[in-house]
């Protein structure tokens, strides 16, 4: 019990070595391996967000290693949240992508399933490390995995991680240069020791080159415009069995580690950081309208999606740039409701897909009737996505329009508003589409059993469906769960 943070990270870790091995015994063999560590791994943190609840933060050191010497996990509300989020959404992944990839081999399905493991590895990592290089271990795990997922997707899908690879090194650079000017000045790898030495003063330039840096890096690893060139075509066209956890959680991580480094290794004492968190809110308005703005061009069911993360992601980061712990809260909240309304909607994607064939917005006319229970989350993800109660999506954006207010930020709440509006245009336009429109004479590639798709794709379904209602309904007890560490950081 007392290893569980540990645990979290090794179990997935451990399935994807043994992955290939495993496949060449059986075929199924792999796949179980990851499937049963990613359950694991949920259950574990679970087990670990009760025991932050009941004690308050976790410090683990792994291998005994007094900090800052050696490699400290450190589990708070925050990311006790997010680690449940990613392995419950990696999880559904990986019973889910067991339906795509039929037309490659044995071998390769184990290491696409590896990959996956290993993807599932990094996010947890970032998520639960105290140590800022290995955060960028965890990161590199994470981006390696993802620029093969993607690969995985087609020619264009090659072409996509080809340049997702090119930006996300720089971004890497960026973050590399930005800890490397902390460790010059601090002697520390340790964020809590760091923050205790820079909190001493004296080091304002240097965490201004910094903060300058990791703004940088971490805009274009979590798509914050202007950073987001690489993700609307990486989303499209990456593997469809993997895209749900690519699009519904990695770009968070990025995200929680920004928070991470402004709030808590620098401090809002920094007389810079009202600077930085202006420029972040310009980020993030133009990222809310421009992404809007652009989803309601496209044709393609996947564009309109990778588009509107371009919006979404901005919400969390302008909730970064209000600052308040209110603000802070809204945008976690948000953050968890999104990987569940956005992978649910990937998952959608897919099952359509799957069913039909086709990502084409022309051709979903009345498509509800053969595939209720799809169009059922499709529905309340889209309604989510646009702010409607009793939805998660409404809580966040909530908690957010509060934070603006407080602070005085008028400008941030008419852009939050104006922002749900454009995306009731394209969502409402997609539900049209789904219930009025007139069908299509579409061949149906899937059509045994009584239910619409295989369990294995309609479960996921399920679930990101209960989720974002769960989220809208218990927002104030996981609200007050957030407010345990966002009182002490907020401005």
């Amino acid at each position: 019990m007392a290893n569980i943070p540990v645990l979290i990270v090794i179990l997935p870790l451990a399935a994807a070595l043994l992955c290939l091995v495993l496949t060449a015994i059986h075929e199924r063999l792999g796949l179980w391996a990851v499937g049963l560590a990613s359950l694991a791994s949920f259950v574990l943190s679970v087990m670990q967000l009760i025991t932050v609840a009941r004690e308050g933060t976790i410090h683990y050191c792994i291998g005994g290693y007094a900090v800052p010497y050696g490699i400290e996990f450190v589990i708070d509300s925050v990311n006790a949240c997010v680690l449940v989020m990613i392995s419950l959404i990696g999880f559904l992944t990986v019973i889910f992508a067991k339906n795509f990839g039929e037309r490659i081999g044995r071998m390769q399905r184990g290491a696409g399933y590896a990959v996956l493991s290993l993807l599932i590895t990094g996010l947890l990592g970032m998520t639960s490390t105290g140590d800022v290089f290995n955060l960028y271990v965890f990161l590199e795990i994470t981006s390696l995995s993802a620029y093969c997922l993607i690969a995985l997707g087609g020619s264009k899908g090659v072409v996509s991680a080809f340049r997702y690879m090119l930006v996300g090194t720089i971004a890497a650079t960026f973050y590399l240069l930005g800890i490397g000017v902390l460790y010059a000045a601090t002697g520390t790898l340790n964020m809590g020791d760091m923050s205790d030495i820079l909190d001493k003063g004296g080091y304002d330039h240097v965490m201004l080159v910094s903060m300058c840096l990791l703004i940088v890096g971490f805009g274009i690893k979590m798509a914050l415009f202007p950073f987001h060139g690489w993700q609307p075509s990486a989303y499209t066209h990456a593997e469809p069995g993997t895209r749900p956890l690519i699009t519904g959680v990695m770009g968070k991580i990025p995200a929680l580690a920004m928070f991470r480094f402004i709030f808590c290794v620098f401090g809002t004492d920094l007389i810079y950081v009202r600077f930085l968190l202006v420029m972040l809110g310009v980020f993030s308005v133009c990222g809310m309208l421009y992404g809007s703005i652009m989803a309601m061009g496209q044709s393609d069911l996947r564009k309109v999606l990778a588009y509107s993360s371009v919006a979404q992601i901005a919400y969390i980061s302008l909730g970064f740039a209000i600052g308040t712990p209110t603000a802070l809260a809204g945008s976690f909240i948000h953050m968890l409701a999104h990987a569940f309304m956005k992978g649910g909607l990937f998952f959608c994607t897919g099952a359509i897909s799957y069913k039909f064939g086709t990502y084409s917005l022309d051709d979903l006319g009345r498509i509800y009737k053969k595939m209720p229970l799809t169009c059922g989350l499709l529905v309340v993800a889209a309604l989510s996505m646009i702010g409607i109660p009793p939805t998660a999506g409404f809580f966040s954006k909530w908690y957010l329009a509060l934070g603006a207010a407080g602070a005085h930020y008028w400008v941030y709440l008419a852009v939050l508003v104006i922002s749900s509006l454009l995306n009731a245009v394209y969502f409402f336009k997609l539900i049209e589409k789904v219930f009025i429109q007139p069908s299509k004479d579409l061949d149906e590639r899937w059509s045994a059993g009584e239910f619409e798709l295989p369990v294995s794709i309609v479960l996921p379904v399920v679930v990101c469906f209960a989720a974002i209602l769960a989220i809208g309904i218990f927002n104030v007890r996981i609200f007050d769960f957030l407010m345990m560490t966002l009182e002490g950081v907020g401005l």
